[in-house]
């Protein structure tokens, strides 16, 4: 036996393993939420598949090397078609955790038994120590190799469906080398040589159609057409168009429809607009879909600059370069007054020197711990430094009536952060009740008149939004902090109530 094509295939195997299990980590963030949770569960289920997966190689006594091969196949039919396994569930409306982590289990124990066999088959040219010691350095060099290929390649060029069966065909090459690699152990390997020949045909046939099958599961998840669909490095995008308009979604959550954004954008950025003593210099944080820049832009020569920071810059492009957003936004993104700047907000401001009249934060709502950071008094402390005097920042700050109490952690958050904060609400039909927190460092009231010829808000309107009926008022909630996150857990509860 070639004792370095040996290493070279521990490598390959620990590469295929940790990229399985970050696939479903992945997916299962993506479609229930939560990362943390999601991947802490799956890692944990992985590790406990892998202990399961090495007892049991202490029974196979005869045939290890075929056995060897055998399992190698079967970790490439299962890791390859593990994303679009559980897409499909998902969609199907099936029962998504139990397939989850069955998928977990089954790729777990079969990874977990690899190793344990290959050690046992080149024992007979290295002594323990060095075996030990060269394949576990092997082992996790594969897993380092996994944890920067996954994130910075894999996903935003591949996409999830098509890297697991890209990964499962390597799998599936590795039981087929090993054929003629292990073939003095082996005796007759035609049919193993055709077991592996089927799974990587299979698996190829799978490459091929993997943009067809990520349309058909997207297709059944939402209830309008794709018209398009794009994973980044950061999330996956999905535009749906109906007979009513369009609609755009962030890692399956809606973000806004064409039909009644306008209601949503309006009481986003007026009432601060409304209630800065200038509206020279307007920073957006998030917005990447220029709405929100839309409306700022409504004030003509008093807004000199806008800058807007989002992190995505595929969704920053695809907002100018799509027709339909760019009729929506007025081309709100392609003015010389608007800088957009690509970059993670909380970094961006600890960085800068900047002060703004008016702030608008429009980040998505704060379903796991990645978005969670961004609404706590770590980051408001951050905001704060950066508003000149008598300027006033919007935080849009989801749902008072569906999620009461993470609403009013929101409003108590900014309070700790030493903000004066004026809590409002409207109604989006998309969305429902919806809510937002005016924050400024002294007392801020209405000192402008709206601009003309908007669609929601008007002098009448406008003090109704500040008035909160009995089922949203305010609710005892703790403080967002950095070390405890508990407006994640507050949201995650609230709006599991209603899905």
């Amino acid at each position: 036996m070639n004792r370095s094509l040996l290493y070279v295939t521990v490598l390959v195997i620990a590469t295929c393993g940790l990229i399985y299990e970050l696939i479903v980590g992945t997916l299962a963030s993506y479609l229930l939420g939560d990362s943390i949770t999601q991947f802490s569960t799956v890692i944990g289920v992985y590790l406990f598949a892998l202990g399961i997966g090495a007892w049991l190689s202490g029974f196979i006594d005869k045939g290890v090397a075929q056995r060897f091969v055998e399992i190698e196949l079967a970790v490439a039919l299962a890791g390859g078609i593990s994303a679009p396994f559980l897409f499909a569930t998902f969609s199907s409306g099936a029962s998504f955790r139990v397939a989850l982590y069955g998928m977990v289990l089954v790729i777990g124990t079969l990874v977990g038994l690899e190793i344990p066999l290959l050690m046992r088959l080149m024992k007979e040219q290295l002594q323990f120590k060095d075996l030990v010691s060269r394949v576990l350095t092997f082992d996790y060099l594969g897993s380092l190799f996994a944890s920067l290929l996954f994130p910075i390649v894999l996903v935003p060029r591949l996409g999830l469906v098509r890297t697991s069966l890209v990964f499962g065909l390597v799998n599936a090459l590795v039981g087929l080398w090993s054929t003629w690699l292990l073939e003095p152990l082996l005796g007759s390997v035609t049919r193993l040589r055709i077991k592996a020949v089927l799974v990587s045909v299979l698996l190829l046939v799978g490459i091929a159609m993997a943009d067809q099958m990520t349309s058909v599961f997207e297709e059944q998840l939402y209830n309008d057409e794709v018209v398009h669909a794009q994973q980044t490095p950061y999330q996956r995008i999905v535009v749906t168009r109906s007979h009513r308009g369009f609609s755009l979604f962030l890692n399956g959550n809606l973000q806004f429809s064409s039909v009644d954004e306008y209601r949503y954008h309006e009481a986003l950025v007026h009432p601060a607009f409304q209630a800065a003593q200038r509206r020279a210099q307007v920073l957006i944080l998030g917005g990447g879909d220029g709405l929100a820049a839309r409306e700022a832009l409504r004030y003509g020569d008093e807004v000199q600059r806008v800058t807007l920071v989002d992190l995505d810059g595929a969704m920053t492009r695809l907002a100018t370069e799509s027709s339909e957003l760019h009729e929506l936004n007025q081309g709100a993104l392609q003015n010389p007054k608007v800088r957009i700047i690509n970059d993670d907000a909380m970094q961006w401001l600890a960085n800068i020197t900047e002060q703004f009249d008016v702030v608008i934060v429009d980040f998505p709502d704060p379903n796991n711990f990645s978005l969670g950071k961004l609404y706590t008094t770590r980051f408001y402390a951050l905001l704060k430094a950066h508003l000149a005097p008598g300027a006033v920042a919007v935080v849009q700050s989801t749902s008072p009536l569906f999620a009461r109490r993470s609403y009013w952690c929101i409003d108590t958050t900014l309070r700790a952060a030493g903000f004066q904060t004026q809590p409002y609400h409207a109604w989006v039909p998309s969305f429902g009740e919806w809510g937002y927190v005016l924050a400024s460092i002294g007392p801020a009231q209405a000192r402008h008149p709206l601009p003309e010829n908007l669609r929601f808000l008007s002098d009448d309107t406008m003090p109704t939004l500040f008035h909160f009926p009995k089922d949203m008022d305010q609710v005892p909630a703790e403080v967002n902090r950095l070390n405890n996150q508990v407006l994640v857990h507050y949201y995650e509860e609230e709006w599991r109530r209603w899905n």
